[in-house]
């Protein structure tokens, strides 16, 4: 296939392929992991969607030329086709200035591959805030910290803790793989102490906690605000609030993959504060977060 100019049926097969809600998600999180990959797991659980059906989304995907396949181990790796994914959109785009390229200095990696984990690079201490601390902060705990995959530690607290997490924010991670077990709700004055942890940055995931007035926490972090509606105030039936707690999520996962893929060492302390509000006012997100007002 010509690497600098699409054909129209070409261009046609490839739209056809993103056409569907749940391939364009997944071609937009494997985007945020360009160069590296993912596996086939890891895509269906950071989407909430069921195995069976994410490989036949992927197959949809390999066979337009979007994304490309290895396997490693019992694992299937998936990522972006640089080749045919630059061009198509910046043929596309003109002069908007938007299209997907190779980072510098990848140009020899075997694609697809992982992106390593870390080994004598910096960790990152982030605490994930919501006043509750029994829903979207634990669920950012848990996505932070199998994402980050060793370049960060994730911690969540609560202005005004709950006794424990919500059993329907447990239940969904527990059947997304994670590991519940050291999830629970906890105050942000344990992380405000002498001999806390020093946190790199605190995120708050709800408007409340957001209004208020946090703890000196040692380290001067940088602050953010990812605010995002309470599933807990969902009142329907079962299905309707698990399908809440569900959205919740899928919008923390997509914030999540952003926020682990920023180039942390190449970005000022200016730069990267408004990379992170922006990662924020993702799909889903409040007034407050957009607007700088409530609703």
């Amino acid at each position: 296939m010509n690497e600098t100019k699409l054909n129209a049926d070409e261009a046609t097969r490839i739209f056809d392929a993103l056409s569907q809600v749940t391939r364009l998600e997944t071609f937009r999180l494997l985007l945020r992991y360009v160069p590296y990959g993912l596996p086939a797991g890891d895509i269906a659980r950071l989407l909430a969607v069921p195995h069976n059906t994410m490989s036949t989304h992927l197959a949809v995907l390999e066979r337009a030329g979007l994304v490309s396949a290895r396997r490693e181990g019992r694992s299937i790796l998936y990522a972006v086709t640089l080749s045919l994914a630059g061009p198509l959109f910046a043929q596309l785009m003109g002069d908007m200035g938007f299209a997907v390229s190779q980072r510098r200095g990848t140009g020899a990696l075997a694609f697809p591959q992982l992106r390593p984990a870390a080994a004598n690079d910096r960790v990152y201490n982030v605490l994930l805030v919501c006043s509750a601390n029994s829903a979207r902060s634990l669920i950012a705990e848990a996505l932070l910290n199998r994402e980050g995959r060793g370049r960060f530690r994730a911690y969540s607290a609560g202005s005004r803790p709950k006794r424990k997490p919500h059993p329907l924010a447990l239940d969904l991670m527990a059947a997304l793989g994670y590991d519940t077990g050291p999830l629970a709700s906890k105050s942000w004055d344990s992380f405000a102490g002498p001999d806390a942890p020093r946190m790199d940055f605190v995120i708050t995931t709800c408007d409340a906690a957001a209004g208020e007035i946090c703890p000196a926490f040692p380290g001067h972090p940088l602050q953010a605000h990812w605010g995002l509606p309470d599933p807990l105030a969902v009142k329907g039936t079962e299905a309707e609030q698990k399908a809440a707690f569900l959205a919740t999520y899928r919008r923390l996962a997509g914030r999540i993959s952003a926020f682990v893929n920023l180039p942390f060492e190449q970005l000022d302390l200016a730069s990267l504060k408004e990379r992170i509000g922006e990662i924020g006012k993702m799909e889903g997100a409040t007034d407050l977060t957009l607007f700088g007002r409530a609703a």
